[in-house]
């Protein structure tokens, strides 16, 4: 072999040697991909955009809203991702949930039920079960939870009919029922009486609310510009007086559209007609005040209901002074009418405390 060959040979063995160095083991099990942004019930997708779901990644067919992926065909399924099936897939090392700890979209919490929940938004530690700042809990088995339904809420649709007879075409049984997954602890709670006490107290203070389920809007439309806070720093985008009473339980001002939108995912503040124009919305505004408003009082109507306070802390919270401690006593009793026919159809009793 000439001293030339020799050389090209070598020199070509070394490339191939160096190659073989710089060109990765295959490797047994390849990574799972990273997981796109947490895919958002509220949110908009057109064809092509992804998101991730239950541990893997989707790519949407075509315009979708509200569609779960792995449920929808307008989802098609990308694999997995995030290199773990998490809450998901049976994992149970997830941190418990800690009220005031920040948390961002697609975290996963422990919470006190053994379930995990998943962060929809960032948030500052809101309540897995009150508050749909986090959604569609998983057993740590694996399976998601069954979230509430028309076929497991405490009041079936005939006697909603009977406790409604002159309502308001726009509030819906669907409606109302559409509205309990973004608080499944409400009327979820405590024994079946319990239960069916809150129900009966919520359905009581909307039905003194809105005249019996007939009135959508504020009748006196001389307030009308009275709700808009101009302090708050986003001011009033939808107009001094687009800030009225509105729903089951008469949502009003700039700052409370802001908050109850924030919470359920929906812009009210730039939107607050979706409040007169979409049953479901109107619902969920009213199970926002009920689960996590103090309002004038010093507890939630739902954690009146559920840690025995009674009735009477329900009406506190929602017009305090104005109604309570002799504020106005004709108003307070019609409340309790309403209650006390309520928990009736439901077959059970009202409890103690029914006035305040």
């Amino acid at each position: 072999m000439s001293r030339q060959r020799l050389i090209a040979l070598l020199t070509a063995l070394a490339v191939a040697v160096g190659l073989a160095l710089t060109v990765p083991l295959a490797s047994t099990a390849s990574a799972a991909a990273t997981c796109a942004g947490a895919w958002n019930s509220s949110s908009v997708y057109t064809g092509g955009t992804s998101a991730s779901y239950n541990s893997h990644n989707w790519q949407a067919k075509w315009w979708t809203q509200g569609e779960t992926p792995g449920v929808a065909t307008v989802w098609a399924d990308q694999g997995a991702c995030g290199g773990s099936s998490g809450g998901t897939g049976g994992s149970c090392d997830y941190p418990a949930w800690a009220a005031g700890h920040a948390y961002v979209a697609g975290d996963i919490v422990r919470y006190t039920d053994g379930n995990y929940y998943i962060a929809e938004h960032d948030n500052p530690g809101y309540d897995p079960v009150i508050s749909t700042w986090y959604w569609d809990p998983y057993s740590c088995g694996g399976g998601p939870t069954t979230p509430p339904s028309s076929g497991s809420f405490v009041v079936s649709e005939a006697q909603f009919n009977q406790m409604f007879p002159n309502r308001n075409s726009f509030y819906t049984y669907s409606g109302l029922t559409a509205a309990l997954s973004a608080y499944p602890g409400f009327a979820n709670t405590g024994s079946d009486t319990v239960k069916k006490q809150e129900a009966a107290a919520f359905l009581a203070n909307v039905s003194h609310e809105t005249g019996g389920l007939v009135y959508i809007v504020e009748q006196n439309t001389a307030n009308y510009s009275h709700y808009c806070d101009a302090t708050q720093p986003y001011g009033c985008p939808a107009g001094q007086s687009a800030y009225y009473g509105r729903g089951p339980i008469q949502l009003s001002w700039n700052f409370n559209y802001k908050a109850a939108g924030d919470a359920l995912g929906i812009d009210l503040l730039h939107n607050p007609n979706l409040v007169q124009t979409d049953s479901a919305v109107a619902w969920k505004t009213g199970l926002w005040y009920w689960n996590t408003q103090n309002g004038p009082g010093t507890m939630t109507p739902h954690n009146a209901m559920v840690n025995g306070a009674g009735f009477g802390e329900t009406i506190r919270s929602i017009n305090g002074s104005i109604e309570c401690n002799g504020g106005n006593p004709a108003q307070v009793q019609s409340r309790i009418n309403a209650y006390q026919s309520f928990v009736s159809i439901l077959g059970v009793p009202a409890g103690n405390n029914l006035s305040c």
